[in-house]
């Protein structure tokens, strides 16, 4: 077997010139990897096709069906936003997790009327916590626990519920009372 190939190249070098037959190779090679590249996007509609495995999250359902009982309606999505409200109207109608997510904003928009934080778009209420601790000490205990609640809940995705809610209450009121001591 390895004689015959050596003969057969032997015989292609004897009748084509060896550049030729090194450029055709470089553009064969050339070709494929680009097909390779670009596959499926070349492979005819109707050939069948390789499925390469996706590594998405799996999706939720776009449309929920509607309860069967009018008495047991289900309980809120995370996905289902709620239009702008103050978080107790928000806590009222059992999204807790934007309840928090609300008072958390209500909490910023005080500090940042007493002057004790600037906030910068693409800060993070950590970072936030942090520049108001550094000017009022007194408020970082009930900032940092409130921050740290927040993140939880919007970002660690933990379920939300009314001891949640009633906790971050009670922590804002810390710091407003803090904030309002300042004026």
């Amino acid at each position: 077997m390895t004689r015959a190939y050596d003969e057969w190249v032997a015989n292609l070098f004897d009748v084509v010139p060896g550049r030729v037959v090194l450029l055709t190779l470089f553009l064969v090679t050339l070709a494929v990897s680009v097909l390779w590249h670009r596959y499926p996007a070349w492979v005819p509609r109707h050939w069948p096709r390789w499925r390469t495995p996706s590594f998405r999250r799996p999706r939720a359902p776009r449309f929920r069906s509607a309860p069967q009982d009018a008495q047991q309606a289900p309980a809120p999505r995370r996905g289902a936003r709620p239009a702008p409200a103050d978080a107790d109207a928000l806590a009222a109608g059992g999204h807790y997790d934007e309840a928090i997510r609300q008072r958390l904003r209500d909490t910023v928009r005080d500090l940042t009327r007493a002057g004790l934080i600037a906030p910068q778009p693409g800060t993070t209420a950590a970072e936030l916590a942090l520049v108001a601790a550094g000017n009022q000490p007194a408020i970082a205990p009930a900032l940092d626990a409130a921050t740290t609640l927040f993140s939880e809940v919007w970002y660690g995705e933990q379920p939300a519920g009314p001891e949640q809610d009633a906790r971050m209450r009670r922590l804002t009121d810390e710091v407003r009372t803090a904030v309002g001591g300042l004026r």
